[in-house]
């Protein structure tokens, strides 16, 4: 697998070579392509120019910084290229903070972080095994796709967990959300009753019981389409009922779980259902994951 970034991690005087890889991907998801209708083939997207209209063949695609209204300062590849930061090659650790007080909102993007030559990976240990024994982030600064980031990262398995996080420009306000709700004086049998539904349906934090109902419900609409089994649907989603009473409401929640067995945690094997593969009349196969 090739990685997302190469580079360095160091701490202090203390410094090893890793590399970044995603330890998120959503190509197992299906995918559509735009298609003509009319003929059934492929679309393909142009550039064309705002002002004459004329296609622009891709070897006058360029990038512009808007100065004023319509006029662009044109930036080149290479001048882009030659801005170099230190962090465009080294994960420098600046602080450790304790996990728990990175507000979650911050939180972008995840990579797994592992030594990239045999000759790091004492000092990778090290660096690892520290931050697990003090149970803290190490907060550092690198360079992906052409932006300076602040990475967090804490110890992950065998390696290290690298999460992307947020400017605090990038993350808006709560208060501008929450700030004409008011604060209401709730009867403590209400949020006793509450209490009691939340403990008959806590659970432990389980991932591969996650389900994707809509991949799947999609996957079997194209099997069916594809094999002209199609049958006509009407969506028969209704919205909840104003509760008229919470209090009696939630006692009847109570009521009717208590009647309910508990639900048998149900585990998949690792990974996806597997992947079927479509074969249109035309003879050409639409893999569908």
């Amino acid at each position: 697998m090739r990685p997302y970034w190469k580079g360095y991690l160091k701490l202090a005087l203390v410094s090893c070579p890793i590399a970044l890889h995603a330890a998120c991907s959503t190509t197992e998801r299906i995918a559509f392509r735009q298609i003509n209708k009319a003929t059934g083939n492929r679309l393909r997207q142009q550039l064309i120019d705002d002002e004459t209209r004329e296609p622009v063949a891709p070897e006058h695609k360029g990038r512009g910084y808007e100065v004023t209204k319509g006029q662009y300062l044109v930036v080149e590849d290479a001048e882009l290229e030659a801005i170099e930061i230190e962090s465009t090659h080294t994960i420098e650790i600046d602080s450790f903070v304790p996990r728990s007080q990175i507000d979650q909102r911050f939180f972008d993007t995840p990579y797994y972080v592992l030594p990239s030559e045999p000759v790091g990976q004492e000092a990778f240990a090290v660096m690892r095994e520290a931050m697990r024994g003090k149970a803290m982030v190490a907060l550092g600064r690198l360079v992906l796709s052409k932006r300076e980031r602040v990475i967090a990262l804490e110890a992950y398995d065998k390696g290290l967990l690298g999460t992307t996080l947020r400017y605090p420009y990038e993350v808006r306000k709560a208060e501008d959300y929450f700030c004409d709700l008011p604060e209401l004086a709730l009867v403590p049998d209400m949020l006793t009753l509450a209490g009691h539904i939340l403990d008959r349906k806590a659970a432990e934090f389980d991932p591969s019981a996650f389900r994707d109902r809509y991949e799947e419900a999609l996957l079997a609409h194209l099997k069916a389409k594809q094999a002209g089994t199609v049958q006509e649907r009407r969506q028969t989603f209704a919205a909840p009922r104003r509760v008229a009473n919470l209090m009696e409401a939630l006692r009847r929640s109570v009521a009717e779980d208590r009647n309910k067995p508990r639900r048998a945690r149900s585990r998949r094997a690792d990974g996806r259902e597997g992947h079927a593969t479509m074969h249109s009349p035309g003879g050409n196969g639409i893999a569908v994951r």
